[in-house]
């Protein structure tokens, strides 16, 4: 038998559940579909980055006597033209429960079932699927806690090796609809994304597993390399979840406990945005939309471009447009920023982020944002308005984030107090005045709220 493994959110070899199932059909046709629809929205990280995924994945097979074959265009059509171009009997896949890619899935299925092939799916991007752990009701939580502890209880396979023994093919010499290569897009001045590929996900793991018992004390320190820059990978399925499970589960630290958390916290998104796709850009909490916010404008874009006057938060917005990244903590600052400071609907801050994170992933990403932001699933109260100076302070006491990534505040003799300068030492070093002045605009935050309330 002939087989196609379609690679999408699993860039790997190993521990790759539905390569395996492709692999046991027989032959098997290593395809990847460059998807205008995913393609067009993508910034200019999450495209160069994937372009660099492929290039290595296309590497790791063609030192198995064959490459990626890669093709562009709607995948209903391009998928079903592969597959018959190699006599394929199975498409195999694992599994997509994001909005677009459930659609999209149905869609192939469809049209296969039509040239008499099988979709078959095996395995997802997470270590327990979404829609599989539910409460005692049958329904989907809603808290975060108990999720997890259902989550830790279903618990999930251990990971498996790479086969061996694959005969690849080549879409090449079976069709004239031909390839593509793979694309090489161009950086914007400034931007530097991390290695790509499956070693390297591996190799940074390993570096993180030799720090993850600091994690819990770590983590929330943006100015020491204290988390672990995992996203990304697992973004692009460069390493699967269980593997960094399986690692965990041998350490008893609290670092790693916490760390297994946040991975929980990704599942739980993930089953969220499943549960209620609309949530992707509409409010998880329907009432938030009434409230009153600002029209965006100049106050957004000096947010964007780091020039709020409010060190932590210019620190991460530059950071993202320098790195395609930023730290976790910061990420909650400068959400709680646009949102109640500025008084900015928390979807314009979530599209800015996935133009610009290598790690954007829809469910996360916009979840998040809707924690900070007082309507999503488990958020944080409204009330609950991070002040950026005293933030500042107290994760980055002394100031070595704000310093890496705010040029104008880099010189400690010229501005010794990185998080609060004098107004002086503003002008001597042309960084601007606060925007804002960060007490009126939590109380008119916590007044608009109020009035929703009733």
């Amino acid at each position: 038998m002939t087989s196609v493994m379609w690679f999408r959110r699993d860039l790997r070899l190993a521990d790759n559940p539905a390569l395996i199932a492709a692999a046991e059909d027989g032959d098997v046709l290593p395809l990847f579909v460059l998807d205008p629809a995913l393609w067009g929205p993508a910034g200019p990280s999450r495209r160069a980055y994937l372009a660099a995924s492929l290039r290595s994945l296309d590497a790791s097979l063609r030192q198995r006597r064959s490459g990626l074959s890669v093709v562009r265009g709607d995948p209903v059509r391009r998928v079903v033209l592969a597959a018959k171009a190699v006599g394929a009997d199975t498409v195999h896949v694992a599994a997509d429960f994001g909005p677009y890619g459930s659609r999209r899935d149905e869609e192939v299925e469809k049209a296969l079932a039509d040239a008499g092939i099988e979709l078959v799916r095996t395995g997802s991007p997470y270590a327990v699927a979404p829609g599989r752990v539910r409460n005692g009701s049958g329904d989907p939580y809603k808290v975060f806690t108990p999720f997890s502890r259902a989550w830790t209880d279903h618990g999930w396979r251990g990971p498996v090796d790479a086969p061996t023994g694959v005969s690849w093919l080549d879409l090449d010499e079976h069709t004239d609809e031909g390839t593509t290569d793979i694309p090489d897009p161009q950086l914007p001045a400034g931007l530097e994304l991390p290695e790509a590929g499956e070693a390297a996900a591996l190799r940074r793991w390993e570096e993180f597993l030799d720090r993850v018992d600091a994690y819990a004390e770590d983590r929330d320190k943006p100015g020491i390399e204290g988390t672990s820059r995992m996203s990304v990978h697992l973004k692009y399925g460069e390493v699967h979840p269980r593997t960094l499970l399986a690692d965990l589960a041998r350490r008893r630290s609290e670092g790693a406990r916490v760390y297994r958390t946040e991975l929980a916290w990704r599942e739980f998104y993930a089953d969220v945005l499943h549960t209620r796709p609309e949530t992707a850009r509409e409010y998880y909490r329907p009432e938030y939309a009434q409230m009153a916010y600002d029209r965006p404008g100049d106050q957004l874009t000096a947010w964007q471009e780091g020039r709020t006057g409010f060190p932590i938060v210019d620190a991460g917005m530059r950071q993202l447009r320098a790195q395609g990244w930023m730290h976790n903590r910061v990420r909650m600052i400068v959400a709680s920023f646009l949102v109640k400071d500025l008084h900015v609907e928390w979807q314009h801050g979530a599209r800015h982020f996935l133009h610009w994170l290598v790690d954007g992933d829809l469910a996360s990403n916009n979840h998040g944002w809707q924690w900070t932001a007082g309507s999503g699933t488990d958020a944080s109260p409204f009330f609950r308005v991070f002040n950026p100076t005293t933030q500042g302070k107290r994760f980055d006491p002394a100031g070595d984030y704000v310093r890496l990534w705010v040029e104008e505040l880099s010189d400690p003799e010229r501005v010794p107090d990185p998080h609060d300068p004098d107004p002086d030492t503003r002008d001597l070093v042309g960084y601007p005045a606060p925007m804002v002045d960060h007490k009126e605009e939590r109380q008119e935050a916590l007044d608009r709220w109020e009035r929703i309330r009733g």
